[in-house]
């Protein structure tokens, strides 16, 4: 552990390293299967498209896309961006709608907007880990709600609100993940959302609602945005980095009223403009690609990738494990018996030539020892058949250590 130094102050203290970073040295060995990283596969993406769209805009356009842009974003950008949320039925305002660079970067202004240092927060349990660091470094009070099969569960939103109004302690935000969550990968009930923003209404809780994987549903569905139940009351996170690729660094938020100005200017302060050049690329994506059609293969792609790593992996797995079963996204979370660690489980699993992410790095604390996430989405399928088998050597050897 480093030691502090005086000029650092304590909230810089709080920034969390990343747990995929901790397992990647030994995610990059030659013969390594990484079921780690939630990264997307980048070859279902318009990559020769991507190419000669690059080379066209700076050829043509190179005076505007190389340039300082807007603070709140490209307008040709912006109404794209109304039109891929319109793809999930979601309604937006292009006037309400701020470009960032990634959404990482819209989860960290949101935050700052709306809370202070030592402010208390509501959080899935487990949740995103990227999340997580930006709690910390804002100095936050992080509050973890049970989820189940299907989600955040209400009550138990409803009661640790109760709780916290006993210790004097107004939550300042709800941060949720209601589609394909990471980690868990389970969706929000479609029962339960309008209890969720209606819970929250009633407390003054406002709710950032990230939702990078809509997008990817195995199966075509409707999925009731928590942002288009209430526009007022939830703020509403989107990325092209599961959808497009994370290297141009696009997202955005999807504000209410009384948030834009403030979150323009925040974003202002933190890039002056998010990149004209990767903007006006996921543009043309939009505008002229036909990006449903690319979206719906991926998905299917990951699809048959999740049936290929829970079809290997379920008869290896220790009596008594639990398995989620994804509908769209990137991941599957899988619970251990009693008696089993991650952290014992990821060493063998390292000497076999497979890795994962330990589940205790997106959950409370003291929580998630016998948990973990399994990445579906880089990986073709004939190699997570081999890392299924190759954790089933790792669940052997394990166990061996639990029985003693």
């Amino acid at each position: 552990m480093l030691t502090p130094h005086p000029y650092l102050t304590t909230r810089s203290h709080g920034f969390l390293p990343s747990p995929v970073r901790d397992v990647w040295e030994a995610s990059m060995r030659p013969g390594v299967i990484s079921l780690a990283g939630g990264n997307p596969d980048l070859t279902l993406a318009p990559l020769e498209w991507l190419a000669d769209a690059s080379a066209r805009l700076i050829r043509d356009r190179g005076h505007e896309v190389l340039q300082y842009g807007a603070g709140n974003g490209s307008g040709g950008l912006r109404e794209s961006i109304v039109e891929l949320m319109a793809a999930e039925h979601v309604h937006a305002d292009a006037a309400g709608i701020q470009v960032t660079a990634g959404s990482q970067m819209a989860l960290d202004i949101v935050t700052k907007l709306l809370c202070e240092q030592g402010d208390t927060i509501l959080v899935e349990d487990p949740t995103y880990v990227g999340a997580l660091g930006v709690f910390g470094g804002a100095g936050l009070r992080v509050e973890h709600v049970p989820m189940d099969a299907d989600g955040l569960v209400p009550e138990a939103l409803r009661e640790r609100i109760r709780h916290l109004a006993g210790e004097g302690r107004r939550p300042r935000m709800l941060y949720t993940i209601p589609n394909f969550q990471n980690p868990r990968g389970v969706t929000l009930a479609e029962s339960r959302r309008p209890a969720i923003v209606e819970i929250c209404r009633e407390a003054g809780i406002p709710i950032v609602e990230d939702n990078p994987y809509g997008m990817l549903a195995f199966e075509p569905r409707r999925l009731t945005s928590l942002h288009e139940l209430d526009p007022e009351h939830v703020v509403y996170l989107g990325s092209f980095s599961k959808v497009l690729a994370p290297g141009l660094r696009v997202g955005w938020a999807a504000a209410p009223g009384w948030m834009r100005r403030p979150l323009q200017l925040a974003s202002e302060s933190t890039v002056i403009c998010p990149s004209p050049l990767s903007q006006a690329l996921a543009a043309d994506y939009v505008a002229h690609h036909d990006f449903r059609g690319i979206i719906a293969n991926a998905a299917a792609v990951y699809r048959e990738r999740a049936t290929a790593l829970r079809q290997a992996l379920v008869p290896l797995l220790p009596a008594g494990s639990e398995l989620t079963e994804p509908t769209g996204g990137f991941f599957t979370w899988l619970t251990l018996p009693e008696g089993w660690t991650t952290h014992a489980l990821l060493d063998a699993a390292i000497d076999e030539h497979v890795v994962f992410v330990p589940g205790a790095s997106f959950c409370a604390p003291g929580e998630g020892a016998r948990e973990l996430r399994l990445a579906f989405s880089f990986e073709t399928p004939e190699r997570l058949a081999e890392g299924a088998r190759r954790l089933g050597l790792a669940f052997e050897r394990t166990a061996a250590s639990v029985a003693a």
